[in-house]
């Protein structure tokens, strides 16, 4: 799920996971989600405990009924939920549902599965699409960390990850029916999608891109100079001009490298605004 799903996993990212199991011939539903959920807990452990490697945070947030749903679940308990209860938000997150360990065989009876949900034969409804577009303004008005600044936060802010790849959701919710390319969790190749289509102007998608390109290196740049997970670039300063150099720009100048961010960023967001219809 999320940007592991994407293949677009960064510096200091978690990882957003759900866990699906399989009864043996003749095992009981409860008895294999029993075992299953402690191979899952194990594993979470594992990846989360520092070693050589950082830590790897296993989020399983995003799973039906969050953090009150059970860890694991059968493939036959997924499909029922999703058939009777899956939330517009559910739906999004599913837009980046990809098999990443364990049988590849049930991943992908997984993923088939689930794609009666994210990309239903007559698409999603408008009143899921409404919801998204209320959940996006609700996420951009309250989720923003306390003084944060919303120019130049690389996840929420202005133009940043979210607003890229929410984009790009809402336009696979409302188009992945009538174009398969669509069935991508990858950003940059739904975008490559999109502007091939004709759902967005070429020029458009290519802001979109070089804003998404561009949070990303930021973002990256900034967890390798703090040396901790972080979404907020620092104002004018040593520390600044240390991202810079570690997100490749040109010369040590934190101020040229901060203004190109922010002239970036807040061309994307013209096209965030025009899409969503804000």
């Amino acid at each position: 799920m999320g940007r592991l799903g994407g293949a677009e996993l960064g510096y200091g990212s978690d990882a957003d996971v759900m866990f699906v199991c399989e009864p043996a011939t003749g095992v009981d539903d409860a008895r294999a989600v029993k075992w299953s959920t402690s191979i899952a807990e194990r594993v979470r452990a594992l990846l989360g405990t520092p070693s050589v490697d950082p830590p790897l945070e296993l989020d399983a947030n995003l799973r039906p009924e969050g953090r009150n749903g059970p860890l694991v679940r059968t493939l036959g308990s997924y499909a029922a939920y999703y058939e009777q209860w899956a939330q517009p938000w559910e739906i999004q997150a599913l837009l980046r549902a990809h098999a990443v360990a364990g049988d590849a065989e049930l991943g992908q009876r997984f993923l088939r599965m689930v794609d009666k949900t994210r990309y239903p034969p007559d698409g999603v409804s408008a009143d899921s699409v409404r919801e998204i577009r209320r959940i996006k303004a609700r996420i951009e008005s309250e989720r923003l960390p306390r003084g944060a600044d919303p120019n130049t936060h690389t996840k929420l802010g202005r133009g940043g990850l979210a607003d890229i790849e929410w984009t790009v959701q809402l336009l696979q919710l409302q188009h992945a029916h009538q174009v398969p390319a669509l069935h991508n969790t990858s950003t940059l190749q739904s975008l490559d999608v999109i502007a091939a289509a004709d759902l967005v102007p070429a020029a458009d998608v290519e802001l979109l891109r070089q804003a998404w390109l561009t949070a990303t290196r930021a973002r990256n740049a900034l967890v390798l100079v703090r040396g901790k997970p972080t979404d907020q670039l620092p104002g004018p300063g040593r520390q600044l001009n240390a991202v810079a150099v570690a997100a490749g720009w040109r010369n040590d100048d934190g101020g040229e490298f901060l203004d190109n961010y922010l002239r970036v960023t807040r061309r994307a967001k013209a096209v965030v605004r025009k899409v969503f219809g804000s």
